[in-house]
């Protein structure tokens, strides 16, 4: 296999289970460090450089400890010894160094990257996210500083202009992405497949029914390097054009399975408003820009972020084998503890969702970090409110059953009745008792029961003044 990193082609080793992070520090590149090989603290951060959609190159921040190194093949990437040197430092490594933000240095060129992915974001605008420069501190959600504090970090990242003229990333960004090699690669640990088509990817996977299917690896490499999980066959579908649809019409709304979580914001718009409200709250950026909405359904999860939003939104599930296509309603698209409908040999291609939407959503993360943390409780809201009537409510939650749910109890206490706050008050109570919620080390059954409850109460208080 062929990599390009910091600008100069390399030849990289057959390896099926190994990661870009692995990789690199064997090649010497050792400012990539390991702090917590789950994608929680970004200090194995590195820029790949993709397509941007208009054929030149966008630079995206991602873990490189959830990077399979095969699904790199053909790529290229940019690590924190490509963006400058002692002699020349890049802009990023300089507003850290003068304001502060390094101290024991281990997480610094993590922040350095993740910092530098946002400096070379093509629509950065000043004003944007209240920063004087546009830009988004959210870009550093998924990096993790232990001992210097955020603030000069922030400074920092304040303090950074526009790429100059002749800046080489700058310029690498009017430039087209590497194509997407067809990859075959048969090693020590197993084989790795990259096929070229749909057809050939469900023929691998007809003949390997156990093969593990990887789009972003953001869920499957957090098995494989902390519980050492291993493939014997693992193919890669993130590239397929099925899986990479998107179309908004009058009457639906495409997200093709195969696209980023960061694709899709962007190309949405806002456009679905429970979607926006969701997307900041998926982990971070560095994980959204590989995470998939195929891969987070396909793991089936209970708790899992996406399915309660998708429940609140109607949404049905596109899947695509060898018999065809089929269509099921997220609802009916979990049968148990992560399992699902979906056949062996079958993938995910889209997700719709028909519109119009209802008007009045929200979702509700409880969780012990605001950010970049596993929920201890999701809940996605979709309302439509007509004559202080309620005449369609959908619940959709996660983390209070061994499967995603829609809250239908709930949800029929509520239509047919005024929008007021003694309705709202009962569809709580019944809410707080919907699945079967456990004691865990993120919050007791008690609590989780609280917090449905609370949750409800919260959306009526904070949509009451939109309807009234």
């Amino acid at each position: 296999m062929t990599i390009t990193v910091n600008g100069a082609p390399r030849r990289a080793g057959a390896a099926v289970n190994t990661t870009v992070l692995e990789w690199l520090r064997a090649e010497g590149l050792t400012g990539c460090k390991e702090g917590c090989a789950e994608g929680e603290c970004g200090a194995c951060a590195v820029l790949v450089a993709r397509d941007d959609g208009r054929g030149n190159t966008r630079l995206d921040s991602v873990n490189a400890c959830l990077l399979t190194l095969a699904a790199l093949d053909g790529g290229e990437i940019v690590t924190s010894e490509g963006l400058g040197s002692p002699q020349h430092l890049h802009p990023a490594q300089r507003e850290m160094a003068v304001r502060g933000g390094s101290q024991c240095g281990y997480c610094t060129p993590g922040f350095v990257v993740s910092m530098a992915a946002e400096y070379y974001r093509a629509d950065r605008e000043a004003g944007q996210h209240g920063a004087p420069n546009g830009f988004d501190i959210h870009a550093l959600s998924g990096n993790l500083c232990r001992c210097t504090g955020y603030r000069p970090i922030q400074d920092a990242a304040h303090a950074l202009g526009t790429p100059e003229d002749g800046d080489p990333l700058a310029s690498r960004r009017s430039q087209p992405a590497p194509a997407v090699a067809t990859t075959h690669v048969k090693a020590a640990d197993g084989e790795f497949h990259r096929p070229a088509t749909l057809r050939e990817t469900l023929d691998l996977l007809a003949a390997h029914p156990h093969a593990k299917v990887l789009a972003g690896g953001t869920d499957w490499n957090v098995d494989v390097n902390l519980r050492h999980a291993r493939a014997d066959v693992v193919v890669a579908v993130d590239h397929l054009p099925e899986l990479r649809r998107f179309e908004v019409t009058d009457d639906a709304v495409l997200l093709g399975a195969g696209l980023s979580l960061s694709e899709l914001e962007r190309r949405l718009g806002g456009r679905v408003p429970l979607l926006a409200a969701w997307f900041p709250q998926f982990a971070s950026r560095l994980i959204r820009n590989s995470a998939t909405l195929g891969g987070n359904l396909g793991t089936a999860s209970p708790i899992g972020d996406s399915p309660p939003v998708l429940l609140a939104l109607d949404a049905s599930v596109l899947l695509v084998g060898p018999d065809g296509g089929r269509e099921v309603a997220l609802s009916e698209y979990f049968t148990g503890y992560r399992q699902t409908v979906r056949q062996a040999g079958e993938l995910i291609a889209a997700v719709r969702v028909s519109r119009p939407l209802a008007p009045l959503t929200a979702f509700h993360k409880i969780a012990k970090r605001r950010f970049d943390d596993i929920s201890s409780v999701a809940v996605g809201y979709a309302l439509d409110v007509q004559g202080g009537v309620v005449t369609h409510a959908r619940i959709g939650l996660g983390g209070v059953a061994a499967t995603p749910l829609r809250a239908h109890e709930a949800e029929a206490a509520l239509e047919g009745q005024p929008w007021t706050e003694a309705t709202v008050r009962r569809a709580a109570r019944i809410l707080g008792r919907t699945g079967t919620p456990l004691s865990d080390h993120r919050a007791s059954a008690a609590y989780r029961a609280a917090m449905l409850e609370q949750s409800l109460l919260k959306f009526w208080f904070d949509s009451s003044e939109v309807t009234a």
